[in-house]
This record gives C-alpha cells, structure tokens and sequence, in this order.
C-alpha cells in the first residue's frame, strides 16, 4: 500500500515521486537505510529495515565494517536486501544536528549524493530513500527535506546518463510526506518552464 503524493518528470521521463508508505515495502531496486557509521541497525527505519530483511543485512553490514572500517559521514555504504523486495540497502550516514555550524548541511547533501551514486554504480533505475537524520539525529524536518531534495534534484540534473528513472522519497509520516510535496511544488514553480532538464 502507498499513497503517491507528488510526481516530479522530467523531459526524459525520469520521476521524482513523493509516497506515502513503509519504505521497507518499496518495490524497487534499492531503499536507502538512515544509518550510523559503524551499520548498527537498532531503532527508526535502521531497525525496521534490519527486521524486515532478515540478518543477512545485519551480517553484510557488519563484514562492510570489518573490511572497509566506519562509514564516514556524508559517506554509503551497499549490502544486499536480504528478504526485502529491494535487492539492495544502501547505507547512508547523514549527520548528527549541532545547530547548524558543524556543516551539517554539506554532509547530509554529500550522504544523499553518495547513496544515488553507489546506486548509479551498479546500474540500478529505481530507489527509495527516506528523510534520514530527522528521527534520532536530531535533524529539523523543515530543513532536512529541503537539503534531500536539493540534493536529489541537482545529482538528477547533472547526472543525464544516470541509471536511476525513479527516485521516491518514502515515508509514513502524513506531514513529513507533505512537507516534501509542498517543497517539490516550490522548486517546481521557483523554477519555471525555462529550467535545465526539467518540466
């Protein structure tokens, strides 16, 4: 079950979809898991995401650890899905929220970025990310959804050879999924009919 909310196109038909719904229910390639930087699934999406897969993403993430160290944040990492529909998690270590001095909003724009890239990496068309840093990092939702769809939408207009043709910020939250739509309906309108790429 979901609920899509917005669907941004652009001239070439890939789509920017905001959806209401269990992201670990996302029937996509990949979903992206708000992570820490050791991969320890314990609460929020992490541990949903961890539940629902099985732990064969728990044993994944914990070899990643062993054999690449910490995920830096603003950094990804990719496991496999385990019993998940996606195929893939990829891991994405957004900030901690420090007032906003501690160049939180370069780090959460860099781990939004880094999960789309390890995506496009392995030639995946779709993916499913979550607002990532609001639930126990702490970061403000208002700003966060406007640093994810930024984010999102200049890695879509840089990347013209990207893989990826459906991108879907996924959430439960009726608010938080309204907060994304009414910001893509700005972007939308701030940019005009003569903005790169886009309609």
């Amino acid at each position: 079950m979901r609920t899509e909310h917005h669907v941004h196109t652009w001239a070439d038909g890939r789509t920017l979809r905001i959806v209401e719904g269990d992201i670990t229910e996302q029937d996509v390639d990949a979903i992206v898991n708000a992570a820490n930087e050791m991969l320890a699934h314990g609460g929020g999406v992490a541990g949903a995401i961890a539940a629902k897969g099985g732990p064969a993403i728990t044993s994944e993430s914990k070899r990643w650890v062993q054999e690449h160290g910490r995920v830096p944040t603003g950094g990804a990492a990719i496991t496999g899905g385990g019993q998940l529909k996606a195929r893939y998690v990829v891991h994405a270590v957004g900030p901690v929220w420090a007032g906003g001095s501690k160049g939180e909003e370069r780090l959460f724009s860099s781990a939004v970025r880094s999960a789309l890239s390890l995506a496009d990496e392995r030639g995946l068309a779709s993916i499913a990310l979550p607002a990532i840093s609001t639930g126990i990092f702490g970061y403000p939702i208002h700003l966060a959804v406007q640093t994810i769809l930024g984010a999102i939408l200049q890695y879509l207009d840089e990347h013209h050879g990207t893989s990826l043709r459906d991108v879907r910020i996924c959430d439960m939250n009726k608010a938080t999924v309204a907060l994304f739509a009414e910001e893509v309906s700005r972007l939308e309108g701030d940019a005009g009919s003569g903005s790169a790429g886009r309609s």
